[in-house]
């Protein structure tokens, strides 16, 4: 592959910045600390790290524990692995993924993503089953890249995986208790052990809380403050292992009631993307009610059959969510026409919420694996996958008195799904070692919307209004690994991804003379993605090194224009996408007591369609040229969300004392700038955004016991990372600051 697309200057300070890195080891005594293994299951089997012909990292439980010091949700993976950006216009319920660029900025609760979010082994396919917290996790593994042939639903930019820590007969467990500004609670704990000669059992908890710390300042508002939340979660599983048998059994629940997300009005000063002068993070004044409430649970089994050279593998699961999240989409009160608003230009009052009143996700999946110790390896099975959806979309009236309901619409959808995948691994010779696989898939949706009651500017009473799709496509993969040596790997892979079709139907704000009343549709996306690279254990195994280059195009992308001066959400097809880059993990030993993590990655993504044009927003200053109806032309813009740049540091010191270990270990987060629609405007672009974080601790007995102090977002830093852009300049932000202390203990 041609590298020409990386900058000659940034390759060559990344170069030299990687060779003086990886040359402080040698300099160590000859006594030194080692790297462990790392196993994942990004074949759907154990395997090392570093024999798999994916671009792929692992983030170990320690990490995560440092991570989520603070309470954090999922985001707070976002930019901590090389390719990913994570999102979110609904707070802690609904986080949109994003790796390689890929992803979608669809904020309806219908909105299919190319990033697949898999708990457990069963896919989480709704956004608002994909937020479920992280809590007692043995990893989580990111793989970039499509991965249609062994996870199937919704993988042309990748997967995330999520294992959580399973029973076993020996009893044990933990607690972790943390306090920390703003009144902050984070417990978590987990016990388990035997329930017999056979069975086992493991429950684990979490429990998070936050005051609010943002006050209204507008007297009489339904609201007097913000940003605080209340969450639980709970995770039950048994295990049973026969002679011949394996069965694990998972029962799982979260409930989520708090602040959706805070929209903020005019707070980008116009022309620039810079906060307007004298901008506070810690007042709004809003006329809306906002609240987020959220109730998922849901139930496994993962059965396991052992026969003479061959493992049949049963996976059935069940999902169900129901939410309402209500919120200001204007970002202040009154509006311009009335004698008082603000903050800034309010044109008009808009408050809105969206309901999922009924969900049900039903999955099942069979694989029969061979298993010997000749050269040929394969694995083939069927899966099957119904989702049944309703969804309430509302709008308020924020300037009468109790802010009472003006406009109600109604979606329902059923998507049925099944497919038939087989892959295979051949050892060609003792250092060339080749994959291949398929998967064919068929997708049905039904879809229908109504206006029940209709919302000022928007679509009449009307409907139902029905959009039946049926796609059927054939992913594929095939790669190669060659070992130079016992601890160098060279690898290639080729992939073909795909999404079938997606369904938007946000009505109450659909244009009125729309066909079939303002329900789009996009057709299926197919990927193809090339990637090579290198994977390496160093120094005898003081440290490890992944790195790859890569490049994609995406026919027909699913793209969503969100917003514009209509405030209209449609769905469209990209002729073509382009993606290429490369992508950097290194960790290493670089003093028997100092760990340090590195992940870097590049990513330039172009949307190459010259005829697209899409609604721009109303109060904002558009970079791209116009056609003849005052519609910004999109083409040679790169994707929203979809940072040039990610960087991310861990670095580890552990001092060691008579009675245990005193340790320091922060990490750092960077990631360049981001569009945050398809087209390109001077107040829409967020800045690029360098995020630390602090845990000082000391832990003894052998580690059983430990007391940190943490801090996430060390240096306060303030940056607007989403926005609404069809009636003024109103954006949303990251995470604030927080501090404070935890203990925990191993039992």
């Amino acid at each position: 592959m041609n590298p020409s697309y990386v900058p000659q200057a940034r390759r060559s300070r990344l170069a030299v910045a990687v060779a003086l890195l990886l040359a402080v080891p040698a300099l160590q005594a000859q006594e030194a600390a080692t790297l462990d293994a790392v196993e994942v299951t990004a074949q759907r089997k154990v395997e090392n790290i570093q024999d798999v012909p994916v671009s792929i990292t692992s983030v170990d439980a320690e990490k995560l524990e440092l991570y989520g010091s603070g309470g954090a949700d999922i985001r707070f993976l976002s930019a901590r692995v090389p390719s990913l950006n994570i999102e979110s216009s609904y707070g802690r319920a609904f986080p949109r993924f994003y790796i390689r660029g890929l992803g979608n900025t669809d904020f309806d609760l219908n909105a299919s993503q190319p990033v697949s979010l898999v708990y457990d082994e069963v896919v989480q396919e709704s956004p608002l089953l994909k937020g479920f917290p992280l809590f007692d996790l043995e990893r989580v593994e990111v793989l970039r890249g499509p991965q249609g042939t062994l996870f199937g639903r919704n993988t042309p930019a990748g997967v995330v995986k999520f294992e959580s820590a399973k029973p076993s007969q020996e009893f044990g467990g933990y607690a972790k208790l943390g306090y920390g500004s703003d009144d902050m609670v984070n417990f978590e704990g987990a016990v388990g052990g035997a329930l017999g000669p056979r069975w086992s059992a493991r429950l684990s908890a979490l429990y998070q809380r936050r005051d609010d710390s943002v006050d209204n300042t507008l007297a009489g508002a339904p609201n007097e403050s913000f940003e605080g939340y209340d969450e639980s979660a709970v995770r039950l599983q048994f295990l049973y292992e026969g002679d011949a048998f394996e069965a694990l059994l998972n029962l799982h629940r979260r409930d989520l009631n708090g602040t959706a997300r805070l929209f903020r009005g005019n707070i980008i000063q116009p022309g620039s993307n810079n906060l307007v002068p004298g901008f506070d993070r810690d007042e709004v004044s809003l006329d809306g009610v906002n609240f987020s409430d959220l109730e998922t649970w849901g139930a496994s089994a993962r059965l396991r059959w052992d026969f003479d050279g061959l493992v049949l593998h049963s996976i059935t699961g069940y999902e169900t969510a129901e939410s309402l999240n209500r919120g200001d989409i204007d970002g202040g009160y009154g509006a311009v026409f009335l004698p008082d608003s603000g903050p800034g230009v309010i044109p008009f009052a808009s408050e809105s919420a969206d309901g999922l009143p009924d969900h049900e996700q039903v999955t099942q999946e069979f694989r029969l694996e061979s298993d010997n110790d000749g050269p040929f390896n394969w694995q083939a099975g069927l899966f099957w996958y119904r989702e049944d959806i309703t969804i309430h979309g509302f709008n308020y009236d924020s300037l009468a008195p109790g802010n009472p309901q003006a406009g109600f619409a109604v979606q329902q959808q059923e998507n049925k799904a099944w497919a038939v995948f087989a892959s295979g691994e051949y050892q060609a010779t003792e250092r060339l070692k080749l994959r291949a696989g398929l998967r064919y898939t068929q997708d049905e949706k039904k879809f229908s919307a109504s206006v029940i009651e209709a919302a000022p500017f928007g679509a009449p009473v009307g409907g139902p209004y029905r959009v039946d799709t049926d796609a059927n496509d054939v992913s594929w993969d095939a790669s190669a690994v060659y070992a130079l040596n016992d601890d160098v790997n060279l690898y290639a892979r080729v992939a073909k991804g795909f999404r079938a079709p997606s369904i938007q139907g946000r009505l109450l704000f659909a244009d009125p003379g729309a066909p079939n009343g303002g329900v789009t549709t996009a057709d299926s996306e197919e990927v193809i993605s090339w990637e090579a690279g290198i994977k390496a254990d160093l120094w005898d195994r003081r440290a490890r090194l992944g790195f790859n280059l890569f490049r994609y195009t995406v026919d027909d992308q699913q793209i969503i224009a969100v917003g514009g001066g209509s405030n209209i959400a449609t769905l469209l097809n990209a002729d073509r996408t382009v993606g290429q880059g490369f992508e950097l993990d290194l960790e290493a030993y670089l003093a028997d007591q100092l760990l340090v993590t590195l992940g870097s990655s590049y990513n330039d993504t172009e949307i190459q369609d010259s005829s697209l044009a899409v609604a721009p927003c109303a109060a904002c200053t558009v970079t791209d040229p116009l056609d003849g109806s005052g519609r910004a032309l999109i083409d040679g813009n790169p994707l929203p969300q979809a940072p040039e740049w990610v960087h991310n540091l861990t670095a580890r010191y552990g001092v060691p004392l008579s009675s245990g270990e005193l340790y320091f270990y922060t990490d750092w987060a960077y990631r360049s700038e981001v569009n945050f629609f398809l087209y390109e405007s001077l107040e829409f672009r967020g800045k690029s955004s360098l995020e630390g974080g602090l845990r000082v601790g000391y832990a003894w007995q052998q580690g059983d016991r430990e007391v940190a102090l943490f801090g996430r977002n060390i240096t306060d830093q303030v940056r607007v990372v989403g926005a609404i852009d069809f009636n003024n300049l109103t954006g949303f932000l990251n995470e604030p600051r927080t501090w404070g202390v935890e203990f925990r203990t191993r039992f």
